[in-house]
């Protein structure tokens, strides 16, 4: 998934520590070590299959457009960042590139000529890929049709503009290094964690960010708003509603590969990665995915403040949502919350609908959409869209209802969230 982060940042303090900043190197405390020597065929497809589990596709390609030649906006608060192609031309993609090179671009943050990479391009995560699988990952790349396809550069306010700036954000918030196996647990949980720590960069999505953009050491997969794209990755971590704390270690996997289970269903940006990553990827490795993230230890950082409404406003406002919902939602989700199993997910626990932001209930209701179509869900069933018919007001009541009932407990929508969400952000 692609990163976004929130605008912010003293620039006179930048200047000035980028001055000291570029004295400083960019150090590696982890030697490459050994690779192993397979042979090209058996490269290229374990290398098809981390381009898999890494998702590269997803940022690599214009909707429509051709397979991994770039050219994809990401959407932030600093600006416009372009995705570059990544076939194997030799003016506008990688056919100039060395392995060597390629590597020093996922682990260190540099491009082939040492310009340092912004971390929109998310090498913090990257950096924990092995030196076999990032040569794989090449000799892949290396295997397709090259496209000549020049991408527009990126489009980025000063002082965010100023390469020679990401020496400093480098020396404050990156530290290079492969991913060392915890020896006090298990092969597939140590195999998860690989996934989801380094090729997977789900941190790049469900970790919260300072204000220069770095993900915060000490908040954990716990959640946060995806700025640029109008929706939000809600927590992994095991607390309770807001989290996967309810969800059997089973039901995650299924989540997973699915993209829908009894709990949920992956809407926005994650059907994108459920669709073109995770339903093709090992048993073993989805397992082991789901296995990772249930042991993460329950936080709440992604919570909002409880319910703050006045008595009467409150009461008006839960009537009018059980109102809206009984009439519209019911005949799915049922009177309980509780869904149908494989078809319409339950409301009740729901992460998704708990979590530390509306947005995602949100869009939802107003929107619609669809799970992804996956090998184990061919025929995902919609939700429809109620934008032509609700007012923000009634949109706010049914989320706010749905939010606080069967348990939940959540804060209230109120009718100018929902007017925010009215037009549907491009992605």
């Amino acid at each position: 998934m692609k990163p976004i982060y929130k605008y912010g940042g003293t620039v006179a303090l930048l200047f000035i520590v980028a001055l000291v900043g570029l004295t400083w190197p960019v150090s590696d405390p982890t030697p490459a070590g050994p690779r192993t020597h397979a042979a090209p065929a058996d490269l290229i497809e374990r290398g098809r299959y981390v381009a898999t589990a890494g998702n590269c596709m997803g940022c690599h390609t214009v909707r429509g457009g051709t397979p991994y030649a770039g050219g994809r906006v990401l959407r932030t608060q600093y600006g416009n960042f372009y995705t570059p192609n990544i076939t194997p031309d030799t003016e506008t993609g990688l056919g100039k590139w060395t392995a060597d090179e390629f590597w020093q671009a996922l682990h260190l943050g540099r491009s082939r000529n040492g310009q340092l990479l912004y971390p929109a391009f998310p090498y913090p995560s990257y950096t924990r890929v092995s030196r076999d699988d990032s040569d794989a990952l090449f000799a892949y790349l290396r295997s397709l049709p090259a496209v000549k396809q020049r991408n527009p550069s990126h489009q980025l306010q000063f002082p965010y503009d100023q390469r020679v700036l990401l020496r400093v954000w480098q020396r404050l918030y990156f530290a290079p290094g492969s991913y060392v196996p915890d020896t006090r647990e298990s092969a597939s949980w140590n195999r998860g964690a690989y996934l989801v720590e380094g090729l997977g960069h789900c941190a790049a999505c469900h970790t919260s960010r300072n204000e220069l953009g770095a993900t915060d050491a000490h908040a954990g997969l716990t959640g946060a708003n995806l700025i640029g794209l109008g929706w939000y990755a809600p927590s992994l971590s095991a607390s309770i509603g807001t989290g996967l704390g309810t969800m059997p270690q089973q039901e995650v996997a299924t989540l997973l590969k699915a993209g829908v289970s009894y709990h949920s269903a992956v809407f926005g940006p994650m059907a994108e990665v459920v669709s073109g990553s995770l339903q093709h990827l090992k048993d073993d490795d989805v397992d082991a995915i789901a296995r990772y993230l249930k042991s993460l230890p329950a936080q709440e950082h992604d919570v909002d403040a409880a319910p703050t409404l006045p008595e009467d406003e409150r009461i008006g406002t839960m009537a009018l949502g059980k109102h809206l919902y009984e009439q519209n939602c019911a005949s799915c989700h049922r009177a309980d919350g509780q869904g149908v199993a494989g078809k319409y997910p339950s409301l009740a626990g729901n992460p998704v609908v708990v979590g530390g932001s509306a947005v995602n209930a949100i869009r939802i209701v107003l929107h619609g959409g669809f799970p992804p179509a996956t090998r184990l869900n061919p025929r995902p069933y919609g939700m429809p869209p109620f934008e032509p018919t609700f007012t923000d007001k009634e949109v706010a009541a049914v989320t706010s209802f749905i939010r606080n009932a069967w348990h939940n407990r959540a804060s209230y929508v109120s009718p100018n969230e929902v007017d925010a969400y009215r037009a549907v952000p491009e992605s």
